[in-house]
């Protein structure tokens, strides 16, 4: 059987199990990761998509560990996330824990509406585990990622992903948030990562240093080829900025592409005119 078999439970510590959704592909990895932590009381984090099979497999779940699932948890509005909230809630009586969707920004869930909102670094403790939520903003502007303290893992949502960077689309996501979200995991006692998407990391702090490191090269890269070939649009500097990336991900690195031109900007160091950007004087004499 396949660790990401849809629906199948998957038991990866004495706390922690997973279920993924129906719903592989390019965006998704093998799935949706769903997590079921505890035994008896149960907290669900990610219910994924509003799929009745998938909704199906997370109840079966606890019911295997002979468990009641009590809370879930999501953590951001993205479709692959949390729609899954209000059916699964609705047929446990469990209660959701978030932050509502933003207004604006590509594909929210504006269904979800948490019974709870979090408080930064606010804990959910239960007889049999801690739970920390950890405000990272910049994936999404309502990202949050869970701690399980008592096994030091940490589930990062969209935050990090494995075997894949993720896409940072304004006006939502903000490339500034992003990398400070990732400064601020560092001082977490963290010894694995949960992610949304993909298997579990066990070298945590070397992954998110070298996300921030990827993304910094990526920022560098953008004000080399800037200072080559302003002032340029979109279209022009992702072929230059994502040369070593697949032709037909072009459209998808637009969305990061301009993350780093807005943290550019708002950082001084770049500005737009119409429809090009173009370095300021700051950047150019750096």
């Amino acid at each position: 059987m396949s660790q990401f078999e849809p629906g199948k439970l998957i038991n990866l510590s004495r706390l922690v199990h997973r279920v993924v959704a129906p719903n592989a592909g390019m965006m998704t990895g093998p799935g949706t990761n769903t997590y079921l932590i505890g035994n008896e009381e149960i907290a669900v984090i990610d219910p994924g998509p509003a799929d009745p099979i998938h909704i199906d497999a997370i109840i079966s779940a606890a019911e295997s560990l002979n468990g009641t699932i009590k809370w879930v948890l999501c953590t951001h509005t993205h479709p692959d996330h949390s729609p899954g909230a209000t059916p699964l809630c609705e047929r446990t009586k469990a209660k959701a824990y978030g932050q509502v969707a933003p207004a604006e920004g590509m594909s929210q869930d504006q269904s979800f509406k948490p019974d709870h909102n979090w408080q930064d670094l606010e804990v959910l403790e239960t007889d049999s585990f801690k739970i920390k939520a950890v405000y990272t903003p910049g994936h999404a502007s309502n990202h949050w990622c869970y701690l399980l303290q008592n096994e030091a893992m940490l589930f990062t949502g969209d935050h990090i992903m494995n075997g894949s960077t993720v896409v940072i689309a304004p006006p939502d996501g903000n490339m500034s948030d992003y990398l400070n979200s990732l400064e601020k995991l560092k001082s977490e006692a963290i010894e694995h990562i949960a992610p949304g998407h993909g298997d579990l990391i066990n070298t945590p702090l070397e992954v998110i240093e070298g996300t921030i490191q990827h993304r910094l090269m990526r920022e560098d890269k953008t004000v080399q080829k800037l200072a080559e070939i302003q002032p340029a649009n979109l279209d022009q500097l992702v072929k230059e900025v994502y040369d070593e990336v697949p032709i037909f991900l072009h459209e998808l690195a637009k969305y990061s592409l301009t993350a780093h031109l807005d943290k550019l900007a708002s950082d001084g160091k770049a500005e737009k005119i119409d429809d090009t950007w173009q370095l300021t004087s700051l950047s150019s004499s750096n």
